[in-house]
């Protein structure tokens, strides 16, 4: 599980050790992955429970903690890849640094910790491998030049291994949040351009544990793509459809915050 410590992936791990499976969870900060631990243990007592601190954008550390995991527990049954991060701002304004970032993190990290799950699956012939992409993987926002292609190249690789590892006996979920409050979301707020702000007002925010409910029951259910919410949902049925429209409603909310007024 990685982004573990915090958030979805937290509550993916909490929903998965009320399950009855052994969980590890998989972050960079210790001291929170400590605290993830003990928020789990007070609804779910007994579950199993193991932390090891991680990097995800560190190919090597991906393939030695899922080796070493591996070694004690055996081969993964699941394996959620949530780390990430969002860091909003415009393309001339951010730095390449930025960009790299959060590709370093959303993209890669799920890369080299499925590279290196998905061999012991499929020695095991079973497996699931779970994605978190994002509404910004599905169309282009404004203010995410960094974000939305890290997320777009998650839902690309999951497209693929989708019919790649089938016959394997690897199921693959790519999953969509709305809006989560997490304290990604909280971060995130900060570096929101006004623009950015009016064009993702209004879908409305959900709670982690509701989102992880439904990410794992539609993996259960071999659901390919899981989009919580109806606007959600209706942007990953259609949006290649309704592109055009998506488009022109991003240019007013645009013009609308440049003149420094609401508009809907």
């Amino acid at each position: 599980m990685s982004g573990g410590s915090s958030g979805i992936g937290l509550a993916c791990a909490a929903e998965l050790a009320a399950r009855g499976h052994r969980v590890a969870l998989l972050a960079r900060d210790e001291a929170r992955l400590a605290q993830a631990i003990e928020t789990i243990r007070r609804d779910h007592p007994a579950a199993q429970l193991v932390a090891r601190p991680l990097d995800v954008s560190d190919a090597s550390a991906c393939e030695a903690a899922v080796a070493a995991l591996v070694a004690e527990h055996g081969p993964p049954a699941w394996l959620v890849n949530s780390a990430g991060i969002a860091e909003p701002g415009l393309f001339l304004d951010q730095p390449l640094a930025a960009h790299e970032a959060q590709l370093a993190t959303n993209y890669l990290g799920s890369l080299y910790l499925s590279h290196a799950a998905a061999r012991h699956m499929a020695a095991a012939g079973s497996g699931r491998l779970v994605f978190v992409s994002s509404g910004a993987g599905l169309f282009g926002i404004y203010g995410y030049s960094a974000y939305a292609p890290s997320k777009f190249a998650v839902r690309g690789l999951a497209e693929v291994l989708r019919v790649e590892l089938a016959p394997l006996g690897i199921g693959v979920t790519v999953a969509y949040p709305p809006d989560t409050r997490t304290p990604q979301l909280e971060a995130e707020r900060r570096t929101k351009p006004a623009a950015t702000r009016l064009i993702t007002a209004g879908g409305g925010e959900w709670e982690a544990e509701a989102v992880a409910r439904k990410i794992i029951a539609g993996a259960l259910a071999g659901r390919f793509t899981v989009a919580p919410g109806l606007p959600t949902a209706f942007v990953n049925l259609f949006h290649s459809v309704i592109a055009p429209l998506l488009r022109a409603r991003q240019r007013r909310l645009i013009r609308a915050a440049e003149a420094g007024r609401p508009e809907g």
